[in-house]
């Protein structure tokens, strides 16, 4: 008598739960196990996931570049050499953005730039729907509409089918289309809720009120400071004002500028090539401090990182733009609280010249999000093929825990919030 033995897959949560931030999920099957992302948690110090022996790991799949994803990966070459999985244009944004994390806060982190050049030669380029075997596991990355280069993971085993979406966004862009949905049954969907709780304003309505009040307050003498994240948010700002033809002086600074080069080899990533090529061609590059002093004085729009003015040449700017009622700043990214950014909308005040200050030029906020509204997750939750088990994480706690009640209430799917250190089998 043979007796047939189920093949299990098991899922580990090492961070990224009720949080956003240090996102790592190890996912062992009968013979391997790879980790998905392993991130780090931007605060005053960087905080990693939970440690999981480098022996252990079979390979990483990257979904992108952005440092609560990638930012602690280089701990598994430190003394190894791990293969990593991702698209072409992940490791090139990874290695732009981990550099300068070495140089920000080096001091604090268990690894140095050697260690992410012997991470980069360990990168397997994975093309998007093009399955690759590890071990006896089998992945394969599909859009994601989030940053490009990013993806969604399917794993899948003998018998078991995963769906990490990691960060994802379901509605076209200027500069992305849509996640893709997954094909085929899924045994277990792993997605993010950093808005559950959050309605997104239709994408054409807040692309015309942005267009509207910068051609109010440049048309009216003022200058505005636009504070966006290098990599994904500062091209999307870019391409609107490119699809509307914005009349008027546009310049782009600090390490978007970086970013700029970089995408601009790999078109295929984009939705509108031509567009964005349009974008960042009719748009000045900052050169130097000259250029920047005369930006800050001339009537036209300044897209510069930092997105939530915790640092980069947008604190430069602030110190002169933010002292006149002509001025305006408009913040397009998502504002942590007690973000400088944060603190920006609720009380008009910043830190100029080394003292708080009431900012007198106009304070706006356009949601120009990357990731899922509420409906677009629920959507995503609807639409999933087969019976799944369902894990809600990168997001607060008690989005994370909404969202699990009310897919498991309204759609009837086994649905949880788990805990950094939980281990579920599928």
């Amino acid at each position: 008598m043979v007796i047939l033995i189920p093949k299990k897959m098991k899922v580990k949560f090492l961070g990224g739960t009720k949080e956003v931030g240090r996102s790592a999920i190890a996912v062992r099957s009968t013979n391997s196990q790879i980790l998905l992302d392993y991130g780090v948690l931007m605060d005053r110090t960087p905080g990693f996931p939970m440690h999981i022996p480098p022996n252990d790991v079979d390979a990483i799949v990257l979904t992108h570049a952005h440092l609560d994803h990638s930012g602690a990966i280089p701990i598994f070459h430190v003394n190894g050499r791990k293969p990593v999985y991702g698209t072409s244009l992940s490791f090139e944004l990874s290695r732009l953005l981990i550099t300068d994390f070495i140089y920000l806060s080096g001091y604090y982190l268990p690894y140095e730039y050697i260690d992410l050049q012997n991470m980069l030669d360990c990168a397997i380029f994975v093309d998007y729907h093009t399955p690759l075997d590890i071990g006896d596991l089998k992945i394969q990355l599909i859009e994601s509409g989030h940053i490009p280069g990013g993806a969604q993971v399917i794993v899948e085993s003998e018998e078991k089918r995963l769906l990490y979406t990691s960060d994802f966004n379901t509605i076209d862009s200027q500069l992305l289309k849509g996640a893709s949905q997954a094909d085929g049954e899924i045994d277990v969907l792993i997605m993010e809720s950093t808005y559950a709780n959050a309605e997104h304003e239709n994408r054409e309505e807040t692309e015309k009120r942005f267009i509207e009040k910068l051609y109010e307050v440049v048309e009216n003498g003022g200058t505005v400071l636009v504070p966006a994240f290098s990599v994904g948010r500062s091209q999307e700002i870019l391409c609107v004002l490119a699809a509307y033809d914005f009349k008027y002086s546009i310049t782009v600074d600090g390490m978007a500028k970086n970013a700029n080069k970089i995408l601009a080899a790999h078109p295929t990533f984009l939705r509108d090539y031509q567009l964005f090529m349009n974008a960042i061609n009719s748009a000045k590059w900052i050169k130097g401090w000259r250029d920047r002093r005369l930006a800050a004085k001339k009537p036209g729009v300044i897209v510069s990182p930092a997105g939530m003015l915790k640092g980069g040449n947008a604190i430069f700017y602030m110190n002169s733009i933010a002292k006149k009622k002509e001025n305006a700043i408009f913040l397009v990214s998502y504002q942590v609280p007690d973000s400088p950014g944060a603190k920006l909308l609720e009380r008009k005040q910043f830190v100029l010249g080394g003292k708080m200050k009431k900012v007198k030029a106009d304070v706006d906020h356009f949601n120009f999000t990357s990731h899922s509204g509420k409906t677009q997750l629920l959507d995503t939750a609807k639409k999933t093929k087969g019976n799944a088990k369902v894990f809600i994480i990168h997001g607060a706690e008690e989005n994370c825990q909404t969202l699990a009640q009310i897919i498991e209430d309204e759609i009837g799917l086994e649905t949880h919030a788990p805990k950094s250190g939980e281990i579920y089998t599928i």
